[in-house]
């Protein structure tokens, strides 16, 4: 596959996608299918990538962004998600003979534990469906969607959600809005799979077996989100995954004491290593990122929550 960019055959259309954080991941025992049933609260949050894309005589990849992250860890094979969505859309129009040069503009951590790559994945289906007039329904975009990953589904539709079987089974959840959210980036990744295997053998380990209740949906946290009480999000905030990334990470240990002396409550993301604290207001964020910048973290970030999915920003 040719890394430089063809001439555009068509119009130019630029998508973006947030990224993603979880203020409840429950995580039950694996299931004979190899995965790990889950239920999680997922929330959109201000931070973005975006996928530029035009209709090409050959495919091309190309990854640029903050200079800070990780870009070479982005694959621009084809076991990118979002090349790979790019060519599943096509193949469900039975387009296989059409190809697309696409960029990513990535600002979300790689490895973060906020869903990068599905954000990807969400923005290169639209972008690729509005570049070559496909005119996708929603629900196919959907099915396609959760074919590619558990949480590509969410980073299509924004907003606030519950997300049941491996994520992608969504259901809207009532929510106030108006969150302001500290992000705390690490320099280093963490692989998702490598996080559920460590929260495997921890079980092992212990002789124990994860929490039969992990499944079901705290009722303070749908109180909070829906009444706008800040206090009781921040000490619902839960994730079972934290531990297993800890063991991997013992070195966020420290961050996540840091955060946890700013704001109403703070969590790892996902599979981390990407550390949230929770805050009031913009002010309160403000204050946080401060505070946490003096305390040696260098890629530290207040977003909103939480915010629309994908999106076009450029059709030209």
């Amino acid at each position: 596959m040719s890394l430089l960019t063809d001439e555009p055959l068509g119009p130019r259309v630029t998508v973006r996608a947030p990224a993603k954080i979880n203020l409840y991941l429950g995580v039950a025992a694996l299931a004979a299918d190899g995965f790990h049933p889950l239920t999680t609260v997922f929330q959109a949050v201000g931070l973005y990538d975006d996928v530029t894309v035009s209709e090409a005589t050959e495919w091309s990849l190309r990854v640029v962004g903050d200079p800070r992250l990780d870009l070479d860890a982005v694959p621009t094979d084809d076991s990118n998600i979002a090349l790979r969505a790019a060519r599943r859309l096509l193949a469900h129009h039975g387009m296989e003979h059409r190809a697309a040069a696409m960029t990513i503009h990535k600002s979300i951590p790689v490895a973060g534990g906020m869903a990068g790559g599905s954000a990807d994945a969400a923005a290169a289906l639209v972008a690729v469906d509005r570049a070559l007039d496909l005119q996708t329904s929603d629900d196919d975009l959907l099915a396609i969607a959760a074919e590619l990953g558990s949480d590509v589904p969410f980073s299509l539709l924004g907003g606030t959600a519950v997300g049941r079987g491996r994520g992608e089974q969504l259901e809207d959840l009532e929510d106030a809005g108006g969150w302001w959210w500290v992000v705390v980036e690490s320099d280093e990744g963490l692989s998702t799979p490598a996080v559920y295997r460590a929260f495997d053998e921890l079980h092992a380990q212990q002789g124990t077996e994860p929490d039969p209740h992990a499944l079901e949906l705290p009722t303070t946290l749908v109180e909070g989100l829906v009444n706008a009480q800040v206090d009781l999000v921040g000490v619902t905030l839960w994730n079972d995954l934290q531990e297993p990334a800890l063991h991997l990470r013992p070195d966020l240990r420290r961050t996540l004491e840091d955060a946890g002396s700013c704001g109403r409550g703070a969590v790892l993301s996902g599979s981390g290593p990407t550390v949230l604290v929770l805050c009031a207001s913009r002010e309160e964020a403000d204050a946080a990122r401060e505070k946490l910048a003096g305390l040696g973290h260098e890629r530290v970030t207040a977003v909103p929550a939480p915010v629309a999915g994908v999106h076009v920003v450029e059709h030209a």
